[in-house]
């Protein structure tokens, strides 16, 4: 069965298969979807170390057995207003080539293996987050996932500010 899977990566083609498993998540009434392997853990959201001159959105960093991760809110991110952090706030803790970042998000829903039928090309929408963020959207049962290129969006420009802000 992945032999498929491998076969469409392997074509060099521009419709690479989105299909795997992903973990779900909740930001205010959206759910999300990012690829489980770039998961490294999920904790509790704990208090932050926070950082001067960095944008809002970093929340600031914590040390991870020895680690310095810098901790990105994505709801701030998105543009979605504030919330309130409480027991059910989580931080995502994301290992992507190497680099180990840490999302806060309002929940984390479950893990969900989805088939390329499921996944729907992005279409054209003014939205708060930039679409060129975003893989796909999937429908399971009645419900709509928002997948998230995570890596993408975490190693885009605006967030070379955190390398420079930790790196100092």
């Amino acid at each position: 069965m992945n032999m498929t899977a491998e076969v469409a990566e392997n074509t060099g083609s521009q419709s690479a298969s989105t299909a795997g498993e992903y973990l779900t998540f909740v930001l205010g009434t959206e759910s999300y979807g990012l690829e489980i392997l770039k998961v490294q853990e999920i904790r509790g959201y704990d208090a932050v170390t926070k950082i001067a001159n960095t944008p809002d959105f970093i929340k600031g960093v914590i040390n991870l057995r020895g680690k310095i991760v810098p901790i990105v809110d994505l709801r701030v991110k998105f543009n979605m207003g504030k919330i309130e952090y409480n027991e059910f706030t989580v931080v995502i803790i994301l290992n992507l080539n190497g680099r180990v970042v840490g999302i806060v998000v309002d929940g984390v829903s479950d893990v969900m293996a989805l088939n390329d039928a499921q996944i729907r090309e992005v279409p054209d929408l003014v939205t708060s987050i930039d679409t060129k963020y975003i893989m796909g959207l999937a429908t399971v049962d009645t419900q709509m996932l928002i997948l998230v290129d995570i890596e993408r969006l975490m190693t885009s420009e605006e967030m070379q500010l955190v390398d420079s802000a930790t790196m100092h």
